[in-house]
């Protein structure tokens, strides 16, 4: 059988198969109001088509679990019941179609309040729905972005406790996995690196402190989500810095830490914590750091990144060098890309009946 379509067990959760969709915002909710943060028709199509090409997995974009927590006002949100009650239609057909249905819990910290990219990404103010930003430390992501207001002691448990309300409530929406967000520069991630944090408390300086909130918010999330499900950690495997940053050595370290803590996959992406970097990509560049923290940890991982070949993703699974692959845009261009990969490597997806005719 082929590797990419043999069924995969975590905890006591089995995914049909090995590829799975990325969380890609679709920066798609209305941004203020009664409906502010809350999936509508465009998410439910969006993810449907994916569990109708036969996706084992798909990871819903990035879902803040505050208003302040999102990256746009236009972001998804899963800090109300609200919230929770319209993601439960998305949910209940992904299940439907023999897909696993997964959540990103996230908070995006001093990159927040921004306009949709399609409108420039720049920083937005109240006059737009925006906010003001928090983060670890008074140390904008680039020049042009608003200085955030640095999170007291007392302000991190509480995001630590909104962590584990939106897992709560994910549960409550027929989740079956969780990934908490630590990458692409936004709050945990800017927690994790010394080029964004600057603290001189317990939540900066050493490598145990700067990852002493990672830790807080996984440790909220596991005590509410269930014994038997799943719980992912998305990180950035370096921030791509000659120094002065997060590095793929700290990455591996961090990996046997969340282990112990309860997390069954990493999801190992790069990037997005410093501005202006270069990041020198091709087809599978993040695919070795996911290598490297299962061959040295044990510790299961998906990998990403312009994976976008059947034959290129069957080689990632059959090397060990990744348990799973997780495709972005990849997945927009072709929602039956798990389909049409089955076919080329000799694997087995479900099919709609509505779609039998053209298998």
């Amino acid at each position: 059988m082929s590797a990419l379509f043999e069924p995969f067990t975590l905890r006591s959760l089995t995914i049909p198969n090995r590829v799975w969709m990325a969380p890609m915002c679709q920066y798609s909710a209305e941004t203020s109001g009664p409906g502010a943060g809350v999936a509508g028709d465009w998410h439910f199509a969006h993810y449907a088509a994916r569990a109708t090409g036969g996706t084992g997995l798909v990871l819903l974009e990035a879902t803040a679990v505050a208003p302040e927590g999102r990256i746009s006002p236009a972001d998804l949100g899963i800090w109300n019941d609200a919230q929770a009650d319209a993601l439960r239609r998305i949910t209940g057909f992904l299940r439907s179609q023999g897909t696993v249905a997964g959540i990103q819990l996230a908070h995006a910290g001093r990159k927040a309040s921004t306009d949709r990219p399609w409108k420039g990404g720049t920083p937005v103010g109240p006059d737009a729905d925006g906010w003001q930003p928090v983060g670890p430390s008074p140390v904008p992501f680039a020049e042009g972005h608003p200085v955030p207001d640095e999170l007291t002691r007392e302000e991190i448990g509480a995001v630590v406790g909104q962590f584990a309300d939106a897992a709560r409530r994910a549960l409550a929406a027929g989740f079956q996995v969780a990934e908490v967000h630590g990458a692409h520069g936004y709050l945990i991630g800017e927690f994790l690196s010394p080029h964004s944090n600057r603290r001189t408390d317990e939540y900066g300086g050493s490598f145990e402190n700067r990852t002493r909130f990672a830790l807080e918010v996984v440790d909220a999330v596991r005590a509410v989500w269930p014994a038997e499900l799943p719980l992912f950690f998305r990180i950035s495997a370096t921030d791509w810095l000659d120094e002065g940053g997060w590095t793929v050595d700290d990455t591996v370290r961090l990996a046997a830490v969340l282990k112990e803590h309860g997390v069954d996959l990493l999801d190992v992406s790069s990037g997005g914590n410093a501005a202006g970097v270069r990041i020198p990509t091709g087809p599978g560049y993040q695919v070795p750091f996911a290598a490297r923290v299962r061959a040295e940890t044990g510790l299961p991982v998906a990998a990403v990144g312009l994976i976008t070949d059947a034959a290129q993703a069957e080689k990632i699974l059959a090397n060990g060098e990744a348990d799973a692959v997780l495709l972005g845009r990849e997945l927009l261009r072709n929602p039956s890309w798990a389909r049409q990969a089955a076919r080329t490597l000799g694997g087995e997806v479900g099919v709609p009946p509505q779609y039998a005719r053209a298998v």
